[in-house]
């Protein structure tokens, strides 16, 4: 069964740095983009970065210049590096997996993690 497997949250004061990783639990056929999105109590669940197969990154203008995206295609990891976080970085962090194909003849789903807690607080 295809899953996505996160580790890496926790508890940081603020400045501090995190990394996140997200691992699919299966050898798979192809995954499309990669990514994190985040959710903070009371509000909806935003995009925080996203990184393409070639490479291609976006952030959300909040994390621009702190946080850093990667992914190994072979093994199909994404990683999350949170440096200088603030309060405001407090938020379940989901992995996200875009048109997985567990197979050659599968059809393409999108998968989420099961999130993991980064908590800012001094």
């Amino acid at each position: 069964q295809v899953q996505l497997v996160e580790s890496g949250g926790g508890l940081v004061q603020p400045g501090g740095s995190l990394r996140l990783s997200c691992a699919v639990s299966v050898r798979v056929f192809s995954v499309n983009a990669m990514g994190w999105y985040r959710q903070a109590p009371g509000k909806e669940r935003e995009l925080v970065a996203t990184i393409t197969r070639g490479g291609t990154t976006n952030y959300a203008d909040s994390v621009k210049g702190r946080f850093t995206i990667s992914r190994d295609n072979a093994k199909n990891t994404v990683d999350l590096q949170m440096n200088s976080l603030k309060y405001e970085d407090t938020a379940v962090y989901y992995c996200h997996a875009d048109n997985l194909r567990p197979t050659a003849w599968s059809t393409g789903y999108d998968y989420w993690g099961q999130g993991t807690q980064v908590t800012v607080s001094s």
